[in-house]
């Protein structure tokens, strides 16, 4: 024995000691991303002074990465990559990390503090429109971007209908009337939000369960990651089952929703029923048992609907009464929700109802998200919301719509402002985009800017670090970068014409006028792009991503030329230019199927591989072809609201509702007659249900050809064609 204590007290001589929970995390995420490369990396804990901070050193041949927390650390690393290395991580489980032979060890320490407390990403929405079909793998890249971009503050609202499930059945309904009010999978975002109930259920007992297992490994993985997931709670939102079991209680209707009929329409409990509070203790608990706790909750009780009154002495009683439901379950409790509706219902959310609303309750147990200050900063109408802490949020995409998007320039200056000018009150910055695969470079932006490194950056500056980071830093590609970031990326974006439904009139403006940009700027940055023979992961989706929106624009101009022509019933024209717009449609399509993020393909693929018997198979695809689609059914005012240019889509779908136009315009100038819009559209709605429907088959799953070959054979054969 005496033997074995000498060796040991040796041992520790000449080993390190353990590292830390915070470094062995750190590490850990660094051998995912860097492989055999991370033992050139070391990792240190840093005192806390105040501050959330970062350092990068090089010592004895090795990158040291200091930090007070595992978000600093982490952040730091991605500093390192990005700034050093010419890296870039990408949330794509399948982009491969492109790294230098040898990483550089950095010749000057570089040291940096975070600006805010808190940075939050995700959208309830994205639940929906990129996230239902996803497995471990995608997660887990998923989570180790989140960590390298320092975020901390994650919503993470999967497996809630595991909780649910038991909430319910122990209420008294039973698994099938509780299964059935569930929505199919990637519309649950809007149950949970309490806009729809039913509409393509009933989930299956197997979805539930393989959803709480991810669940657990995504909560444990983000708080390894030193993160605190923002789980849901209770916001009102029953089963109609449940007011037949407690007739005495408060439950209303919470009427129509985006036009889907009386049956998939959302029961409410007013929060001042004594079985609100009853029902948050059920289901807090039974989350807490299943996934832990952070004790920040998301609630938002009125997203998109009518509250049962608008007295601001009713909105403050609910606001405290929902809090005090919140604190009797967990005292820590912490209230998140996005502000969504004030800018939303803006005409009845005016200052006098918010006011009371969000400081019915201590604001130190409040976290607001002005969710979409790319457009409407809510913060500025509302006084900086009252004093109440709320996060900066930059959304910059609707239902994953395939658009150019992204303003640095705004974005710089709004975010500066509100550091300037927001008040103490401001916490965080945040992302809620509603769809993945468009145009990731700014949100990574947006979380460089919660850190002090970046607040004087310029847009000729980030345009070369861009282009090293994307495009392999050719002088080609630096002056490619600059026209987009200038030129093109200024402009809000808008839907092509291409993925939504034709019509006789649905281009009412110039292609330029609508998207606020020159076709022939995004040419030239392309072109030279092209010159440049960029490659990689990066350089491969911007390459499909700009070619398609370049040769998307074209198509749309074609269209409202093609608009004139119906009217001047000029039907030689109409002949030629539909020639032409069939053989662009078929070119995207080729196009898109370079990357693997524009494959509609991957997308049933991923819905298939979740069920368990080829019902639920079945099921899933029809769901998942429905919400890229019509979203609802034919009286959804939502058709075509997450329409992608998808490879699939674009050579099927879409294509074959621009040949059933072009058919009926024709046929109406050839026998003199007006255009049959209703006949039109009952035909073509019989088509897109029977598409979602009825449509079971095979896409490819794997992307297939050369993006800069293919890339560059459109650029050369369309340069030269106009309407």
């Amino acid at each position: 024995m005496k033997r074995l204590l000498i060796i040991l007290m040796m041992a520790s001589l000449t080993i390190p000691a353990f590292a830390s929970g915070s470094v062995s995390s750190a590490q850990s995420l660094a051998k995912r991303i860097l492989g055999g490369k991370s033992a050139d990396v070391v990792f240190r804990e840093m005192p806390e002074d105040g501050s959330e901070t970062f350092c990068v050193s090089g010592e004895n041949g090795q990158i040291i990465i200091s930090g007070t927390t595992v978000p600093a650390m982490t952040m730091g690393l991605n500093w390192y990559l990005r700034h050093i290395c010419g890296t870039e991580v990408s949330w794509n489980h399948f982009d491969k990390v492109v790294l230098p032979s040898k990483l550089p060890v950095p010749e000057q320490e570089f040291r940096s503090s975070a600006r805010v407390e808190k940075r939050f990403f995700l959208n309830y929405c994205t639940f929906g429109y990129t996230l239902p079909w996803w497995g471990w793998k995608e997660w887990e890249r998923l989570i180790d971007w989140m960590a390298l971009n320092g975020i901390n503050h994650p919503l993470a609202i999967t497996g809630q209908e595991s909780v649910w499930l038991k909430v319910w059945t122990d209420m008294g309904m039973s698994d099938q009337e509780v299964r059935s009010y569930f929505t199919g999978p990637a519309h649950l975002p809007w149950h949970r939000m309490q806009n729809i109930d039913k509409w393509q259920g009933p989930l299956p007992e197997s979805w539930i369960e393989n959803q709480e297992e991810l669940q657990k490994k995504i909560t444990a993985r983000e708080r390894e990651l030193g993160m605190k997931p923002v789980l849901p709670a209770f916001s009102g939102h029953v089963p109609y089952e449940l007011k037949l079991l407690h007739p005495d209680s408060d439950i209303r209707s919470l009427g129509q929703w985006a036009g889907f009929p009386d049956e998939y329409h959302c029961w409410f409990l007013d929060p001042m029923d004594p079985l609100y509070t009853e029902i948050q203790k059920r289901f807090l608990a039974e989350q807490e048992r299943l996934y832990g706790t952070d004790h920040i909750y998301g609630i938002d009780l009125f997203n998109e609907v009518t509250p049962p009154s608008w007295e601001p002495e009713y909105l403050a009683r609910v606001g405290r009464q929902v809090y005090e439901s919140l604190h009797a379950a967990d005292k820590d409790a912490v209230w998140l929700q996005m502000t969504w509706m004030f800018y939303y219902d803006r005409k009845d959310w005016t200052n006098e109802r918010i006011e009371p609303y969000i400081t019915s309750y201590p604001s130190d147990k409040s976290i607001l998200l002005d969710y979409y200050c790319d457009y409407q900063e809510v913060w500025k109408m509302t006084s900086s919301f009252y004093g109440v802490p709320f996060i900066w949020c930059y959304l910059g995409n609707f239902g994953g719509n395939s658009m150019l998007r992204g303003d640095f320039s705004q974005v710089n200056e709004r975010i500066e402002n509100a550091f300037r000018n927001a008040g103490n009150n401001l916490v965080g910055l945040g992302s809620t985009l509603e769809g993945f695969d468009c145009n990731p470079f700014i949100y990574e932006f947006v979380f460089e800017k919660a850190w002090d490194y970046s607040q004087n950056i310029t847009v000729d500056e980030y345009a070369s670090h861009l282009a090293v980071l994307r495009s392999g830093g050719s002088i080609e590609s630096v002056q490619a970068w600059t026209i987009l970031l200038s030129k093109v990326l200024t402009a809000s974006g808008h839907r092509s014409a291409f993925s939504r439904r034709p019509g006789p009139e649905m281009l009412k403006s110039s292609v330029e006028e609508r998207n606020g940009y020159s076709n022939d700027d995004l040419g030239k940055a392309l072109e030279l792009l092209l010159a440049g023979s960029p490659s990689g992961p990066s350089a491969r989706f911007d390459l499909v991503n700009f070619t398609r929106q370049w040769l998307v624009n074209i198509f749309d101009q074609f269209v409202f030329e093609y608009q004139d022509a119906i009217k001047t019933r000029d039907i030689d024209s109409m002949s030629r230019m539909r020639k032409v717009m069939e053989e662009i449609m078929s070119d995207i399509d080729r196009l898109l199927a370079c990357e693997p993020s524009f494959l509609l393909g991957k997308w049933i693929s991923d819905a298939r591989k979740l069920g368990h018997n080829n019902s639920e198979k079945a099921c899933y695809e029809s769901n998942a072809r429905n919400i890229l689609t019509t979203w609802g059914d034919r009286a959804s005012s939502l058709n075509d609201y997450a329409s992608r240019e998808w490879s699939g889509l674009a050579g099927e779908y879409y294509k074959t509702r621009w040949e059933m136009f072009f058919d009926e315009a024709e046929a109406c100038v050839k026998e003199g007659r007006e255009f049959d819009n209703k006949g039109y559209t009952e035909k073509i709605c019989d088509y897109e249900k029977k598409w979602w429907e009825e449509r079971i088959g095979s896409f490819c799953p794997k992307a297939k050809g050369n993006a800069l070959s293919e890339s560059r054979r459109i650029f050369a054969k369309y340069s030269v064609i106009r309407p």
